[in-house]
């Protein structure tokens, strides 16, 4: 038998058989012990039950009592997003419906906030402050808008008119659109230098979005949390007791936060002093044309 120079004959092997036998049984030996070692690696890769579970997943808090340790679902995200592509975890409670993935490989996702860096043109003098309760403060981040012409969008005393899409922000605008099915026409960019920079509680219900259209939310850079906290239970002396919702955001990911989310929860990105990395946080909405 002439011996294959990409496959050698284990004469060590199986010595007790003829020269004529060893090969074809130590390939099919071999066969078996790759198929175990595949098995394995996807029993490394799952959760209980078999489900999937996904690199850099989100843990879900539900007030101090759930673990965050829970696995990851593939679920099909609300308000008509369909699983292709990135493996989803859906995030439910009273009135809140939202669809978290990891959008972006590391790699990918280097790249692109190293283009948001460079390329992002955040506002300056007046359109750095915003309204709260009748007074002017400055904003404890940067922020910019880029969308289709026509648009105008107001939020916190400011009336901004965005920029021209950039290449950046396309890419990411059509990734987001390809996985969810949705169309975006606008989007805000806040840029947090470092954990202490952050957004207060608040709820994305401008007049100017369109019904019922969710927010698909693209984070790059530094993980941070994110908490929902539902109207009724918001103050000193709250109407009743609903538990909040923590997240984490990783670098690459994407939440979608369906219909009636904002309606019915605020969100906000808390100080957290120990985080010294920059985060950029692309907030995609659909928004109606202004009306002239």
């Amino acid at each position: 038998m002439e011996e294959n120079p990409r496959h050698p004959q284990p004469t060590h092997v199986l010595p007790f058989l003829p020269p004529e036998l060893r090969l074809p049984l130590f390939h099919w030996f071999a066969f078996r012990m790759d198929r175990f070692l595949v098995k394995g690696a996807q029993r490394g890769l799952l959760g209980k039950g078999g489900e999937q579970e996904q690199t850099g997943e989100v843990p879900v808090t539900l007030g101090d009592e759930e673990s965050a340790r829970k696995r990851p679902r593939r679920e099909t995200p609300g308000s008509g997003v369909h699983v292709e592509g990135p493996s989803w975890r859906h995030i439910r409670a009273e009135g809140l419906d939202c669809s978290y993935a990891v959008l972006f490989g590391r790699a990918e996702a280097d790249e692109i906030l190293g283009e948001l860096e460079k390329e992002v043109e955040y506002f300056t003098g007046a359109l750095a402050r915003v309204q709260v309760f009748g007074k002017w403060h400055d904003v404890p981040r940067k922020q910019a808008t880029y969308g289709d012409t026509g648009l105008t969008y107001t939020f916190s005393g400011l009336t901004l008119s965005p920029k021209p899409w950039i290449p950046v922000l396309e890419r990411v605008r059509d990734r987001v659109s390809g996985v969810t099915g949705q169309t975006f026409n606008f989007v805000l960019v806040n840029r947090y230098k470092d954990g202490c920079d952050h957004i207060g509680e608040h709820r994305d219900d401008e007049r100017e979005l369109a019904p019922g259209s969710p927010i698909a939310s693209v984070s790059f850079g530094a993980c941070r949390d994110f908490i929902f906290r539902h109207k009724d239970s918001r103050g000193k002396k709250p109407s009743r007791r609903v538990e909040v919702v923590r997240l984490q955001l990783a670098h690459g990911s994407l939440l979608m936060m369906n219909y009636p989310t904002n309606t019915h929860w605020y969100h906000s990105l808390p100080v957290r002093k120990k985080i010294l990395a920059p985060r950029v946080n692309l907030t995609f909405r659909k928004i109606l044309p202004t009306k002239k």
